[in-house]
């Protein structure tokens, strides 16, 4: 007779079960990655442009505060900023953000206790994907896409099993037409609406497309329609060197209702693990219950250094920055241009990112990364990453107007400007362009 640790392979040697999850999903392509040391880093968004000196400014800043007040008899106030806080945020910094939000063109209530209420403070803008998802989607619930999509919405939909209808994508991010088409076709196949759409608005991540307003309204207008939430990932919003920016979705969203906005300090600041969100009445206590669980409250400390830099610093500093990295998305472009074989290449106007297609449709990006690139120095990401799993994938397909299982292009890749100073990243796309020839030849 069979123990039970011998009914199943997927029962641990030491009697334990892993979630499902666990065999399902792999391990995110740019986690493994970062365990490459190579010298042309193009995979990960990690910020290359810091303002280190503010930074040590502010750190020195509140030191020197908080020992004034240790003096001063009041380790009761010290006490509290390296303690537990309410789960939604520090009050302080939620009113900074909420003043920045509302001239960015959010929509704000009047009343300051509603205004601090109505932004929630994030461990990490990936905390509020995964939040969102926890509380929208059982197995089986639908969640329109980008195709390809930012890779940490896949980890987040494929832990909770949701079907990813993926929806074509061109040189202007989301095609709203295919959107509603998508809906329609869902409800048909699966006999009920999306839980909700995923998109990034600004400089998307991974292709670096940024949505013109017209479709910015039309998604909103669709939202509304079939009453879908909206899930707008801002992250790279205020790395933006376009020219004026462009009013984001929740801009339509007058009563608070269809668009979940979800914003980071990590490309604007610095990675201290600090999101923040505006979130529609509807979800926003179920949201902060489910975050409460998670982790109790995100580290007051670093809100307390974030109000430092919102309040006084910010806007020295990131136009800066900004302009940096505007020069390095040129070089990246140009580089491309000048080394790559044909193919086709996005134009960011902002963010961290360029998405190339081989004209090859043979090559595969994921072996090449593998068997040649990372033993010559150089990273970057597979576009393949940027696809949900086969087994809950699914792509809507303009053509015959169906809905079919996901079927995604190899011969894609996504290059990272973001960390590294411009003659590098001439130097390493040159080398990179060097062995895609020989290797396409």
């Amino acid at each position: 007779m069979n123990t039970p640790n011998q009914l199943t392979s997927e029962i641990h040697e030491y009697g334990f079960r892993f979630a499902a999850w666990t065999h399902l999903i792999p391990e995110s392509e740019i986690r493994r990655l970062l365990r490459y040391k190579v010298k042309y880093y193009f995979a990960g968004g990690k910020p290359g442009v810091l303002p280190l000196e503010a930074w040590t400014q502010i750190l020195k800043d509140v030191g020197e505060e908080l020992y004034r007040l240790i003096r001063e008899g009041k380790k009761r106030d010290v006490l509290e900023i390296f303690n537990y806080e309410k789960t939604a945020g520090f009050d302080p910094l939620r009113k900074v953000l909420a003043d920045r939000l509302e001239k960015d063109g959010v929509p704000m209530p009047k009343d300051e206790k509603e205004r601090i209420n109505s932004v929630t403070i994030v461990t990490g803008s990936q905390q509020a994907l995964f939040t969102i998802t926890n509380i929208l989607i059982d197995p089986g619930d639908i969640v329109i896409t980008p195709a390809p999509v930012y890779l940490g919405m896949l980890g987040p939909l494929g832990m909770h099993q949701a079907n990813i209808i993926t929806v074509p994508t061109d040189e202007h991010g989301i095609i709203p037409e295919f959107v509603e088409k998508a809906i329609g076709k869902a409800i048909e196949k699966f006999r009920r609406i999306p839980d909700f759409i995923y998109v990034i608005s600004d400089a998307d991540n991974p292709k670096g497309t940024t949505l013109p307003v017209k479709r910015r309204k039309q998604l909103y207008e669709i939202a509304v329609k079939y009453k879908i939430l909206i899930v707008e990932d801002a992250a790279y919003r205020d790395i933006y060197f376009g020219g004026e920016k462009l009013p984001p979705i929740k801009s339509f969203d007058k009563n608070n209702e269809y668009v979940a906005y979800l914003r980071t300090t990590s490309k604007e600041a610095a990675v201290l693990r600090v999101g923040y969100c505006v979130l529609p009445r509807p979800i926003v206590d179920e949201f902060i219950k489910s975050k409460g669980y998670q982790d109790l409250c995100t580290s007051v400390i670093s809100q307390v250094l974030l109000k430092e830099y919102y309040e006084k610093w910010i806007d020295k500093v990131l136009p800066k920055a900004v302009e940096e990295y505007k020069r390095r998305c040129k070089t990246m472009i140009e580089s491309v241009n000048q080394y790559f074989p044909p193919g086709f290449h996005t134009k960011p106007q902002g963010g961290f990112f360029v998405w190339y297609e081989s004209d090859k449709r043979g090559f595969n990006a994921s072996s090449f990364l593998e068997n040649v690139a990372l033993k010559n120095n150089v990273n970057y990401v597979p576009g393949a990453a940027f696809y949900p799993v086969e087994s809950l994938g699914y792509y809507y397909n303009p053509d015959n107007n169906e809905i079919e299982r996901i079927k995604f292009p190899l011969n894609t890749m996504r290059l990272s400007y973001s960390l590294l100073p411009p003659e590098d990243i001439s130097e390493g796309i040159k080398l990179l362009g060097k062995l895609l020839n020989e290797h396409l030849k």
